[in-house]
């Protein structure tokens, strides 16, 4: 039986540029189940990313209905979207996002600082989640002695560490060669195998998008197809 994890429902927005209206999103509707790889296309200015940063919480709807695991969050605070976002959402962006000074074990950590987890826990979930991307041996070093790939993995493994829901993933292999590429993207799909992670990946790459389960295209603010 599936389950659906993400229900939105005529979903607009619109911003403000000066005197002139702009709308982002023209009513999207659609459903993504517990568990589904989807891919979100679409040419620049379609609207893909205001979609994404609004199932993100990182964002609200100026209009419409989304639920996150059955609970509804158009119309929360941004505190409640902030505790949504990191409870449920794990986020990996193309440009990695990690703290230069840190480690990649500290960087793991920081979801769980915000959430308030103890010092302990906080060290036993960023272990196991840097071992299950394969950086166990690189636990102590800081992006700058990382390549590309490896910085990737540790934002994987940050995006993981609370167990969300949901993992999107933003161009997640726009800043790495073709062949780091394929492997972020076999890891991201053995994690949804291995795990049962939602993944929804925002991507202007065709190959990247083959390999996920459906692929939404948005354009001009709408749902192309489902």
């Amino acid at each position: 039986m599936t389950e659906t994890v993400v229900e939105v429902k005529d979903l607009t927005k619109v911003y403000r540029m000066g005197e002139v209206d702009v709308h982002a999103l023209g009513g999207v509707s659609l459903q993504i189940q517990r568990g589904e790889v989807v891919s979100i296309m679409g040419p620049s200015g379609s609207g893909k990313s205001t979609l994404m940063n609004i199932l993100g919480c990182l964002d609200r709807p100026s209009s419409g209905e989304y639920f996150l695991d059955g609970e509804s969050v158009a119309r929360m605070s941004d505190n409640q979207l902030a505790r949504v976002r990191n409870r449920k959402v794990g986020f990996i962006f193309q440009s990695f996002n990690l703290l230069a000074r840190s480690s990649a074990l500290t960087n793991v950590e920081l979801p769980m600082r915000y959430a308030g987890v103890n010092q302990g826990e906080r060290r036993r979930n960023s272990v196991e989640a840097l071992e299950a991307v394969g950086l166990q041996e690189r636990m102590r070093h800081r992006p700058k002695e990382l390549s590309g790939g490896q910085q990737q993995r540790v934002a994987i493994a940050r995006a993981l560490v609370n167990k969300p829901s949901i993992i999107m993933a933003d161009e997640p292999t726009g800043n790495l060669d073709s062949k780091t590429g394929i492997e972020i993207m076999e890891l991201l799909l053995h994690l949804n195998r291995e795990r049962g992670v939602t993944l929804i990946i925002v991507t202007h790459d065709p190959d990247i998008a083959q390999q996920t389960g459906r692929v939404i295209h948005i354009r001009d603010g709408k749902v192309a197809n489902l």
